[in-house]
């Protein structure tokens, strides 16, 4: 048999293994169609029609051909995405009971990832982690961390003070200070401590692999079995490297707190709170081990997932910022009213600062750092709107479209506050904008956290300093660049930061000695 004929057979055999598989697919939806979307091509689907990047502006452009559910298909799998809040909410969060899970991506199996949270399958391991974290962030526990979060925010205005021109690394480092504090009681060695880059690589590892079409391994899991010794195909690799990173994050900072609990050094940490409370258990042998599995894959997915998602939150709000100073000055001013130029703001002002927290809820609408979200999966068949939906489909939410409806947004391109208050000024509660946090049972536990940490830092920032461009910062927003995986990483950009005048500095370096 010739190598030509060997290829045409084999095509023939995908052929017909697809026809057959259409045929029991049109009996098992009873008639009923998919949602909409674009045709798919025999064998591959909707590959070639799923941008890899930026798969966020793509759905949103095809949401105005085909409707706002789309279904994709890329080699036998069903991929659904809901562009609006009405369709999110009917399915993700009405129909939660099955429409929590998460898919199963054999990037994350063959990674030995299991222990991700955000990925986890709706198991006794996702149940079990995910109420830790919901009782260790939850408003009342994150109210706790408020004096931290205050003196490691002065700590950044003063490193800003001294070194603004490193103002990348302290916002970095400021966001990983407050995260390890809380999850391990950990301090960070600086902007370049292990437990800070470790954690960048992996995320920055995982964005980039686990939406749909991203990685061909995920559609064809038995591309694992490619040797190494072939080029340009082999996942083994990769799957090293990912391993590696996933063991840097696991276990080290919680043997770290296991072991201060021994020679009585432990400072208080979500970590030591989940040890003590198992401790009061009396578990031993194999059910105290998965015990203390569960606990530190939860930790670790908090940390992990928590650090740039944080960081990346406040580089979007300096670009607001740059290109749009006169909002800078109506914050200020409101501050200004609040502390009298006196002091720093606190906590306890925000009550008072309606205008700073509409910019803080703007900066989570107007360009979310996950816009897509993480995938949810349907457990059984469905059927919504007459469409069918079967079980095991990856269903996407698609947060961008959502926050960008104009039905809900006016004018969603544009950065207004304002659109945040009521007619009198106060502050206007919007539901849906917790999409920006995900939908349903797996909406982020660390949504509160994220809230009060990005208030602080904001209102702190707008009080002492005035955010200006740096060098040939640009004037609109395509100036600035930006990676579009599962979360948007803004590229390097200029940006100044000048004490509003002689006050500002008292204020920063009298916080300083006290603290």
């Amino acid at each position: 048999m010739t190598y030509l004929s060997f290829v045409v057979d084999a095509f023939a055999i995908l052929l017909f293994l697809a026809a057959i598989q259409a045929i029991r697919d049109h009996q098992r939806r009873g008639g009923l169609p998919y949602p909409p979307g674009p045709r798919p091509l025999p064998i591959l689907g909707n590959l070639l029609d799923v941008p890899k990047k930026f798969s966020w502006l793509a759905y949103s452009k095809f949401s105005k051909t085909y409707g706002n559910i789309l279904s994709f298909q890329i080699l036998g799998q069903v991929i659904i995405v809901l562009n609006t809040a009405e369709v999110a909410k009917d399915l993700l969060e009405k129909r939660s009971a099955i429409y929590s899970d998460r898919p199963v991506l054999p990037i994350y199996e063959i990674m030995e990832w299991k222990w991700v949270l955000a990925g986890s399958r709706s198991n006794d391991y996702w149940r079990t982690g995910r109420r830790m974290l919901d009782r260790g962030l939850r408003p009342a526990a994150t109210a706790s961390y408020r004096p931290m979060m205050q003196a490691k925010t002065c700590a950044l205005l003063s490193r800003l003070l001294e070194s603004p021109h490193q103002w990348e690394d302290h916002i970095d480092l400021l966001q990983g200070e407050l995260i390890l504090a809380v999850t391990y009681g950990y301090h960070v060695h600086g902007r370049d401590d292990r437990l800070l880059a470790a954690s960048k690589r992996r995320l920055k590892f995982v964005v980039e692999r686990v939406l749909p079409g991203t990685l061909l391994i995920n559609h064809i899991p038995l591309l694992r079995c490619i040797p190494e010794w072939v080029p340009w195909f082999s996942y083994k690799p990769l799957i090293r490297v990912g391993r590696d990173l996933g063991n840097q994050l696991l276990y080290p900072p919680f043997h770290k707190v296991k072991e201060c609990m021994l020679n009585g050094t432990a400072v208080p940490s979500l970590a030591l709170e989940s040890l003590q409370d198992l401790e009061g258990q009396n578990l031993s042998g194999s059910d105290r081990n998965k015990a203390e599995e569960i606990i530190a894959g939860a930790l670790a997915s908090m940390y992990s997932a928590g650090l740039d998602t944080t960081v990346s939150v406040m580089r979007w709000f300096l670009v607001a910022m740059l290109l749009h100073p006169d909002i800078q000055k109506r914050a200020q001013a409101e501050l200004d009213s609040v502390t009298g130029r006196e002091r720093l703001p606190t906590f306890d002002d925000r009550p008072r600062l309606p205008f700073v927290d509409a910019v803080c809820k703007e900066i989570l609408r107007w360009h979310p750092i996950t816009p897509v979200g993480v995938p949810h999966t349907v457990t059984k068949d469905d059927i919504y709107a007459g469409f069918f939906i079967p079980k095991g489909a990856m269903v996407i939410g698609n947060t961008w479209s959502i926050l960008h409806d104009p039905a809900l947004y006016p004018e969603p391109d544009l950065f207004k506050p304002e659109r945040f208050l009521n007619p009198d000024g106060s502050l206007l509660d919007d539901p849906v904008l917790t999409s920006a946090f995900g939908f349903g049972k797996r909406i982020c536990p660390g949504r509160h956290f994220v809230d009060t940490t990005l208030f602080i830092s904001i209102a702190s920032l707008f009080s002492v300093f005035n955010i200006k461009r740096g060098g040939q910062g640009g004037d609109k927003l395509s100036d600035y660049t930006y990676a579009g995986g599962l979360v948007s990483f803004l590229d390097p950009f200029p940006c100044s930061f000048i004490p509003r005048d002689s006050k500002a500095r008292e204020l920063i370096l009298a916080d300083t000695m006290s603290s």
